[in-house]
């Protein structure tokens, strides 16, 4: 399926590895101009490294969204540095366990108020040109509960702020969704360190709460967002789209 994305500008959040950079990977395969951006100036640069390699036109930035000054100047470089913006991935995102104002804290700048910061500073360019696509990655934790009540009241928070920024940018010509990942697992990742610490738990996650008897992929998350970028996708926004295998629970 021809996708009709070469040529445009996208900047993706949290994209040293994992699902960002496998939306990036995937976008630049696509032939989108990507910005990756990530906290770690060697990682992010690494990334970006990686795709030129391949062919891809990338650029990479640093800084640290959990800072509202930081996601501004991030969203403006991206934009200076691909002469526009078309497309967002807002994929960011962690939390801190504990019961704490500081653990709630940094769970929402670090998810909700990244995405919503971030968007905010793309949305004139947007506005500007009539068009564009913001995607902001929740996760199947925004609406199941599993893992800590902040990471879960801040996911349930990206699915209806997408929602409500569909609305409110549509006349605009811009569309806004949400991708919801279910339990993903690459190397380096926090599933990949679970399961090295407890092999056994694991395959009884695997067993009784993921029906495909497996976890998935960034590149399985990466494709669906590819698609939601493109005029294929252009009937869709406003929506939450889980990718999840019809895993039951969140976490263990």
């Amino acid at each position: 399926m021809e996708l009709g994305l070469t040529g445009k500008r996208a900047l993706v959040t949290g994209a040293s590895r994992g699902i960002g950079y496998a939306i990036a990977a995937g976008l630049a395969a696509e032939g989108v101009r990507v910005a990756l951006a990530a906290r770690t100036t060697a990682d992010v640069e690494a990334a970006a490294r990686r795709l030129r390699d391949g062919g891809a036109e990338t650029v990479a930035l640093t800084g640290d969204l959990t800072v509202a000054a930081e996601v501004g100047r991030v969203v403006r470089e991206a934009a200076e540095a691909l002469g526009g913006l078309d497309i967002l991935i807002n994929n960011v995102g962690g939390g801190m366990g504990g019961n704490t104002d500081e653990a709630w804290q940094h769970t929402f700048d670090v998810n909700l108020n990244a995405a919503v910061r971030a968007s905010r500073a793309a949305m004139p360019l947007m506005r500007e040109q009539k068009s564009g696509v913001i995607l902001i990655i929740s996760s199947v934790s925004g609406w199941q509960v599993g893992g800590s009540p902040q990471y879960n009241a801040a996911k349930a928070a990206e699915i209806m702020y997408a929602r409500s920024l569909a609305k409110e940018l549509g006349t605009d010509g811009i569309r806004v969704n949400a991708v919801s990942p279910g339990s993903i697992m690459f190397e380096g990742g926090s599933w990949a360190r679970r399961k090295e610490r407890d092999p056994e738990g694991i395959a009884t996650f695997i067993a009784n709460d993921m029906p495909l008897g497996r976890f998935g992929t960034p590149e399985e998350i990466a494709n669906v967002c590819v698609f939601l970028c493109s005029d294929r996708a252009s009937l869709v926004t406003g929506a939450n789209i889980a990718v999840d295998g019809c895993q039951l629970k969140p976490s263990i």
